[in-house]
């Protein structure tokens, strides 16, 4: 056994193996993985082996994609047959918005190359008459979708692991772990059979490694408590049942027929597939509890939890309506065990928080779907500094210091309870909330104000009808334009026309200051720093030149900074940066920079609008208060300290809106009694809250790049079309990457004549007229300026050209699309430089 390697992986599941065995696909030749008991003894063992293609989101299709596309190689490189049944997935829907949902998917589909077609109840039925139809809406049919043996896969992806030299050792505990400044040593511990249990014996070994990933599936907790972190992976009880045989289904597959689909029937909350001659029901119910909070005991091994059919007596019941030749069929076995999961239902993919060279994969509800794109896209971010799609999703910094378990766990449970709810674009989860509140939640409450959840903070999304009933906004989503659509319209409206104020208090805020910091910032990001008393926007980028962080850079003094980002990526972007610094104050001992994270001290409203400057002009207080708020004495993009009534604001000339307007960041202690002035000064000029979706839509007149959305870590800021905030003549972090990757699409805005009841959510793929496929969106909505939908995207850099004519796919339908100019919207900024 080795006791130095390269990279040491923690965890013998489905994904545990399929990243040892990537990593030494990818050059590395030194890889050890370490499991506690046996290979697939966690949820790998009692895993349906479902390979859902892909789902809403474009980082975990495509890592689905990989995993299906793998796998269907393994048997010829390893000799193991994994049991792969290629046989289609067919989800059903019984109503018209389960279809709508199916068509957003479809172009999300489409986007990552992923094949379907449309299937109508007859056809249904034509294929497979085994299934009852005569309530359905139709189906989404994938063709290359099918299930796999979970175990066989695994064995598989370790045998080719061992072939390419990767050493798998059996019964052995990480225990341990401690980072020495270069490597991690981490202390293992053989364990043994004892009564049926596995217990730690005395032999223990110390392996050195550069790398460690941790795979530890449902011990995730336990993983947290040793690397002394916080991660939301707990799991949560599954239930499946086999059915013993159905006596149609046998004479069906007698008479030489093929083997029915998965059958996703998402309004049952279920999925069920062929298992010898019967059936395995899937369930995703109502009031399944989380297990192992604080860990899983150590007498839990392959074991399972009594079957509650009380639980899941609809779903039962429902399925005997689908396929009414098993309503006869007894229940031959059942499988009700722990599946991690985190509360968006993503797994937990990336470096961990604070430590180097420390990876975690870790709540994976869908681990054998998951496991071969998990291994693949992870190995490049290790072996080659990033992957080749934006991983950032994924991440597991997108969960701040603020979780804590009890979130964890109400939150996962709902995320389980919710895998077959409908997922409108704008669903907001109601679980855990509110939790992270501004000072003024309440008085936005009572103002209608209906709010989504943002880093764990309550954001206003947009303001309602003042008497709305607590199902407002939940009665109100849509695939297409919801109940809530009208209200953000006139708020946009209100902001183009005269004036709105925005809660903006989530923005990430950092403090950067020391001797160094000015020589720091200058190599960590893109543009040229501002000078003392001006502010820019700016970019910090990865090791391959792509977009790793946005910022809005205020520069106080001569090494005083102080950062503004976005609001859901605080743990994110500061784990980041802190690293930075600390590797900067290793190699510049004379040049010390000290940062602070002070986004709860400052809250922050943005106003915006024609008529902004005559509110601020009613509050201000000032020698001159007739210049103060002037482009004379604060030009635009500029930071001024004013008095704002008794309280003082560092105000900064700058709006996400394109339009005149200021961010008033203020003490947070001060909060309510600064919005007070503000609302009574509104009053006078007809001001109007806004919401966060009214913003979004006027940030795209503008062509203003969001991060998460055209920013991110597989577009360069080049690619982005940013050219002004990047400055060659200097040397940058990840400039040399950046160049050498040249332009391989790139960001455009399109005006889009879509449907009449509809707007784009930024999911859909793009074509040529006659069809060809060369993009895709990445942010949509409506523009109150032009009165049509409008979007942001990537397409080849040929087509990014003013007028160019492209198609947007949308409720399986192609609408018309342009190409506009950068910034549609006053594209000279002369509304912005608006003086008085």
């Amino acid at each position: 056994m080795k006791t130095h390697v390269k990279a040491l992986v923690v965890g013998g599941g489905a994904v545990g193996t399929s990243i040892a065995y990537h990593l030494a696909r990818a050059g590395w030749s030194d890889v050890m993985l370490l499991e506690r008991d046996e290979l697939t003894s966690g949820s790998t063992w009692h895993a349906a082996g479902l390979l859902p293609l892909f789902n809403m989101s474009y980082a975990t299709t495509h890592i689905h994609k990989y995993s299906v596309d793998f796998y269907k190689t393994l048997e010829e490189e390893t000799g193991l047959n994994a049991g792969f049944a290629v046989v289609g997935n067919l989800r059903m829907a019984q109503t018209q918005e389960r279809m709508d949902e199916f068509m957003l998917y479809a172009s999300t589909a489409e986007t990552c190359d992923v094949a379907y077609e449309w299937l109508t109840p007859e056809q249904i039925k034509e294929r497979w008459p085994l299934i009852e139809t005569s309530d359905l809406k139709g189906a989404l049919y994938h063709t290359e979708d099918g299930y796999i043996n979970p175990a066989d896969v695994t064995q598989a992806m370790a045998k080719g692991a061992r072939q390419r030299g990767v050493e798998i050792v059996r019964k052995m505990q990480a225990d341990a772990f401690h980072w020495n400044g270069t490597h991690w040593e981490v202390t293992c511990t053989k364990m043994i059979e004892k009564g049926g249990n596995l217990i730690p014996s005395d032999e223990q070994v110390v392996i050195t490694a550069e790398h460690v990933v941790t795979a530890s599936g449902n011990h995730a907790q336990r993983t947290a408590k040793l690397l002394g972190i916080k991660m939301p992976a707990i799991p949560v009880e599954h239930t499946f049942i086999v059915m013993d045989k159905d006596p149609e289904l046998v004479k069906w597959r007698a008479a030489g027929n093929p083997e029915h689909p998965v059958v996703r029937d998402a309004d049952n909350e279920s999925y069920a597939r062929e298992e010898r001659g019967g059936w395995i029901l899937g369930i995703y119910e109502r009031g399944a509890p989380a297990r192992f909070e604080h860990g899983v005991p150590d007498s839990f091994r392959a074991d399972l939890f009594p079957l509650d059919l009380d639980r899941i007596a609809d779903q039962y019941m429902a399925m005997a309506e689908r396929v009414p030749s098993c309503a006869e069929s007894g229940l031959k076995d059942d499988f009700n065990g722990p599946i991690c999961y985190t509360p968006d239902g993503n797994p937990l993919v990336g470096p961990a928080p604070g430590l180097r060279n420390m990876w975690l994969a870790e709540g994976f509800s869908f681990g054998i779907t998951a496991a071969g794109g998990t291994g693949y896209y992870l190995a490049q971010m290790m072996v080659e500094g990033e992957a080749e799609i934006d991983m950032a999703s994924l991440d597991p910094k997108r969960y701040g210091p603020w979780m804590t378990t009890e979130y964890a766990v109400t939150k996962n449970e709902e995320c389980y309870e919710h895998v077959y709810i409908l997922h409108h674009p704008d669903e907001e989860r109601e679980a855990a909330r509110p939790l992270r509140t501004v000072p003024v939640y309440d008085k936005q409450k009572a103002l209608g104000a209906q709010f989504g959840q943002v880093n764990g903070w309550e954001r206003p999304n947009y303001y309602g009808p003042l008497d709305a009933p607590d199902s407002f906004d939940h009665d109100a989503r849509s695939f297409r334009r919801g109940g809530w659509w009208q209200y953000a319209v006139n708020e946009a409206k209100a902001i183009r026309e005269g004036v709105g104020l925005i809660d903006a208090s989530a923005f990430t805020k950092h403090e950067v200051k020391g001797p160094g910091a000015t020589a720091f910032l200058d190599q960590f990001t893109t543009n040229k720093l501002p000078k003392v008393g001006r502010i820019n926007l700016t970019y910090a980028l990865t090791s391959a030149g792509t977009t790793r962080t946005e910022y809005t850079i205020v520069r106080r003094g001569q090494d005083d900074y102080y950062l503004v980002s976005a609001g859901a990526w605080t743990a994110y972007d500061q784990d980041y940066l802190f690293k930075a610094i600390e590797d900067w104050n290793a190699a510049n001992p004379g040049a010390y920079v000290a940062a602070q994270d002070v986004t709860t001290q400052w809250g922050v409203f943005a106003i915006a609008g024609p008529k902004s400057r005559d509110v601020l002009n009613e509050l201000v207080r000032d020698a001159d208060p007739e210049t103060v708020l002037s482009n004379k004495r604060f030009p635009w993009l500029s930071e001024c300290k004013i008095e704002l009534g008794m309280c003082p604001v560092n105000a900064i000339r700058v709006a996400y809106t394109g339009e005149l307007g200021w961010e008033l960041h203020h003490p947070i202690e001060m909060q309510r009694y600064l919005w007070d002035q503000l609302m009574a000064a509104g009053e006078k000029h007809g001001m109007k809250l806004v919401g966060a979706r009214a913003q979004n839509w006027l940030r795209q007149e503008k062509s203003y790049r969001a991060f998460g959305t055209e920013l991110g870590r597989d577009a360069t800021p080049a690619e982005a079309d940013l050219p002004r905030f990047i400055d060659l003549s200097k040397d940058f972090h990840g400039k040399a990457a950046m160049e050498a990757k040249g332009i391989r699409s790139k960001c455009c805005t399109l005006l889009i004549d879509g449907p009449e009841d509809a707007d784009p959510w930024g999911r859909e793929a793009l074509y040529l007229e006659d069809g060809t496929k060369v993009g895709r969106l990445t942010s949509g909505g409506y523009s109150v300026a032009f009165a049509k939908s409008i979007g942001m995207g990537y397409v080849r850099p040929d087509l990014a050209v003013e007028g160019t004519k492209l198609k947007v796919k949308m409720f399986d339908q192609l609408w018309d699309a342009v190409v506009t100019c950068d910034s549609p919207y006053d594209p000279k900024n002369e509304t912005i430089r608006k003086d008085g």
